[in-house]
């Protein structure tokens, strides 16, 4: 009796010829895109992530720099800061200088654009005068104002002419924070101005001259042509003046160092406050983290309100 034994036969290896690359047209494409790429990653890893892991570490701890300790704390600094009696005026500061900015900054800029983006003489001129503020350096700009904004300074000075007794601008509690907000105001509408400008300028205009056509009054123009084709711009513009105004630091340092007491003294500058001049960093750790949240909750909210803002956004 014959034992049949069945054996399996494989598939001889084709020739190599015949075997697909490994370089194929889709992995090259990858590839280049990873080169592309890696710079930009190589920056956020470097300048983001990095650093944002090493103040999440500092705010554990509590690092005297005068003494040479660096004690591990765990919590005790979020303690603090939710039972800092200075951290409620600090946000309150805050909140008024952004909310002011923000408000002013976006409807100037959209009013200047609208209005350079008429065929009139002399747009080019005004265009130069209102962007040039951007350009300049922030410490020289706010040094020029702080000079105008004494009490015998340029502007009071203008105002005896007219007969008008001026006040000692950067020091009331209220006309110190207006003065600052004036300030940063100034030194950045020229960038929305273009932003804007620019949008203003992608509307076709035969969408104006049909709602002409339909009786439609040039503030019905504005509103139902105009605003939702721009939107976009609006958008981002939005997100960047808000979180610029998060940021401020340079024209409190330079203006009113917060003061009259507390009225100026927003988030950014008491964490200056707390970290290089009472030598607390980990607290002031702390409050950048807080910051942080601030900063990204907002953002996150403005991108994820875009379907009720932005025109065609679904």
């Amino acid at each position: 009796m014959t034992l049949l034994i069945d054996r399996e036969v494989s598939a001889p290896d084709p020739p190599a010829a015949e075997r697909a690359p490994y370089w194929t047209m889709r992995r090259r494409d990858e590839l280049a895109g990873w080169l592309f790429v890696a710079p930009q990653l190589a920056g956020i890893v470097a300048f983001v992530i990095v650093p944002l892991g090493l103040v999440v570490w500092y705010s554990l701890h509590e690092w005297n720099v005068l003494a040479g300790t660096f004690d591990f704390v765990g919590g005790d600094n979020y303690s603090a800061l939710a039972s800092d009696p200075k951290l409620g005026p600090a946000l309150r500061a805050t909140g008024m200088f952004s909310v002011g900015l923000v408000v002013l900054n976006l409807s100037l800029a959209l009013f200047l654009a609208v209005l350079l983006n008429q065929k009139l003489r002399g747009t080019v001129v005004f265009r130069t005068l209102s962007f040039s503020p951007v350009v300049v350096t922030l410490v020289a700009w706010t040094i020029v104002w702080g000079f105008l904004l004494q009490d015998n300074g340029g502007i009071n000075g203008f105002l005896d002419i007219v007969g008008i007794d001026g006040p000692n601008w950067l020091r009331g509690d209220t006309t110190a924070m207006i003065s600052v907000i004036v300030v940063q105001l100034f030194k950045g509408v020229g960038l929305n101005m273009v932003l804007f400008l620019a949008a203003l300028q992608g509307v076709p205009a035969d969408l104006y001259e049909a709602a002409k056509i339909d009786g439609a009054s040039a503030w019905a123009r504005f509103r139902r042509v105009t605003v939702p084709l721009i939107s976009p711009t609006i958008l981002l513009t939005s997100i960047l003046t808000v979180v610029g105004s998060l940021q401020v630091f340079a024209q409190i340092a330079v203006l009113t160092q917060g003061g009259p007491g507390t009225s100026t003294t927003v988030l950014v500058y008491y964490l200056y406050q707390q970290a290089f001049q009472f030598h607390h960093f980990g607290y002031g750790a702390t409050i950048s983290l807080l910051l942080f949240v601030i900063v990204l909750a907002l953002t996150v909210l403005q991108w994820r309100m875009r379907r009720r803002w932005v025109f065609h956004e679904s």
